[in-house]
C-alpha cells in the first residue's frame, strides 16, 4: 500500500476504529479514500476485550457513574495497542496514515434529550500513535437537533455505488450489532437510515444471565426454542416503534422483564423473533421496498437470526461478504471514511440519516504534535 499524498483533498490512508454496543471488542481497519470514493481497503484487525475491560464497560453502560476516567484511559490505551498491531501487520509506519477515526465506546445515548456520550481520549490516542485523531463524531449532529446516529450510511452508499448489479437499488444494508440499524439506498442514491430496534444486545444479555455464555454461538440455543407470541407482542408495544424515522436508541432501551417466565431456549427464540420483526417493520417504512437485504455486524454469524430475517422480511437476506465487503471490519472502515470527511469539512450526517436540518460535518481533531 502506498499513500498518494498528505493534502486533505487527496486520497489518503486512514485508520478507523470501532468499539460497538455488543461489547465484544475493538475493530480496526485501513481505508484509502478522499472522503467521497473508496479507492482501496487495507488490512484489518479484531481484538476481543479481556474480561476485565468488558465488565468495566458493561458497568458504565448499565449506568455506573464512578471510575469513568480510569476506564476511558484503559480503553484508549487498548485502542492504541490494537492500532499498532494493525500497522505492524501491514508493515506501515505512522507517517503513512493521515488520520485515525476513533469512535470510542458509547455508554449513554438519549437522543430525545440531546445527550450522547462516547468515552475515549482522542488527544491521548494521537500522542500514543503519533497520528492525528478525529473523534466525537456524534455531538455536533445532536447539538444541531439530529439523532447523532446512525453515522455509517454515507459509507454504505459509497460502497454500494461500486457494488454492481448484486446491490442494485432499491437495496438495504443492516448492521446487526448490539443495536440494529438499516441503510436504505434508492435508485437515485437517495438515503433513508435509522435504528430499527434491538440487534444482538438483548440476546447476548439473555445468554449471559441464563447460561454465562457471552453470546448464542450460531443461534444454537434459539434454534432449540420456540418464540412466545404473547411475550413478543408485549415487547413490540414499546413506544419507540411508533416513532417515525430518522430515529435512534440506546442499547438498553428495551425492558426484558416479560421474558423472565420463559425457558432459556424459548427466551432466546423470542428475542431472535423480536429483532427480526423490528427489522421487517423498519423496512416497511422505507420509501420503496428493498430488493435485497445485506447484513453486516456480528449478528450475521447467528444462523437462526439470519433465517428469521428471511421469514419476517420476505426478501433475500445475505451477508455483505457476498458483495466482497468485510462484515467484521465495515464499521471501523466507516469511521476511517468519516474521519477524512471531517478533515475535508464534508457532511457526516444528512437529514435522511439523523433528521438534522441540513447536511453537517462534525468530529473533533486532535493533532499528534
Amino acid at each position: 500500500m502506498m499513500a498518494r499524498g498528505k493534502r486533505d483533498t487527496d486520497a489518503v490512508w486512514a485508520l478507523g476504529m470501532m468499539s460497538g454496543t455488543s461489547l465484544d471488542g475493538i475493530d480496526a481497519a485501513l481505508l484509502l479514500t478522499d472522503g467521497e470514493h473508496v479507492l482501496d481497503r487495507g488490512r484489518w484487525h479484531i481484538a476481543p476485550y479481556e474480561t476485565e475491560m468488558r465488565n468495566a464497560l458493561r458497568r458504565l453502560v448499565d449506568g455506573a457513574q464512578t471510575g469513568i476516567d480510569e476506564v476511558e484511559r484503559a480503553l484508549t490505551e487498548a485502542h492504541a495497542a490494537v492500532a499498532q498491531v494493525l500497522l505492524d501487520d501491514a508493515g506501515l509506519g505512522s507517517e503513512v496514515i493521515r488520520v485515525v477515526g476513533f469512535h470510542g465506546h458509547t455508554i449513554w445515548h438519549d437522543p430525545l434529550n440531546g445527550i450522547t456520550r462516547q468515552i475515549g481520549d482522542g488527544a491521548l490516542l494521537a500522542r500514543l500513535l503519533a497520528i492525528d485523531v478525529v473523534n466525537d463524531f456524534r455531538s455536533a449532529d445532536m447539538a444541531a437537533g439530529g439523532q447523532g446516529a446512525p453515522l455509517a450510511p454515507l459509507y454504505h452508499r459509497a460502497l454500494a455505488r461500486s457494488a454492481g448489479t448484486a446491490a442494485a437499488p432499491p437495496v438495504a444494508f443492516l448492521n446487526l450489532g448490539g443495536v440494529a440499524n438499516i441503510t436504505w439506498v434508492g435508485r437515485d442514491s437517495n438515503l433513508a437510515a435509522f435504528d430499527t430496534g434491538p440487534g444482538c444486545a438483548m440476546i447476548d444479555d439473555w445468554l449471559l444471565a441464563r447460561t454465562g455464555a457471552a453470546f448464542d454461538e450460531g443461534g444454537a440455543l434459539a434454534a432449540a426454542g420456540r418464540k412466545d407470541a404473547a411475550v413478543l407482542a408485549e415487547l413490540m408495544r414499546n413506544p419507540y416503534f411508533s416513532l417515525a424515522p430518522p430515529k435512534s436508541l440506546d442499547r438498553n432501551e428495551f425492558d426484558g422483564a416479560p421474558l423472565e417466565k420463559l425457558s432459556d431456549a424459548d427466551g432466546a427464540a423470542t428475542l431472535v423473533a423480536f429483532t427480526a420483526q423490528t427489522v421487517a417493520q423498519g423496512l416497511r417504512v422505507c420509501p420503496e421496498p428493498a430488493r435485497r437485504l445485506f447484513v453486516t455486524g456480528g449478528g450475521r454469524h447467528n444462523r437462526t437470526l439470519m433465517a428469521a430475517l428471511v421469514e419476517f422480511t420476505g426478501i433475500p437476506v445475505e451477508p455483505v461478504e457476498l458483495l466482497g465487503w468485510r462484515g467484521d471490519a465495515l464499521e471501523a472502515e466507516a469511521f476511517a471514511y468519516l474521519a477524512i470527511r471531517s478533515l475535508n469539512g464534508m457532511a457526516l450526517s444528512v437529514p435522511e440519516t439523523t433528521g438534522i436540518d441540513r447536511p453537517r460535518t462534525g468530529g473533533v481533531l486532535h493533532r499528534a504534535v
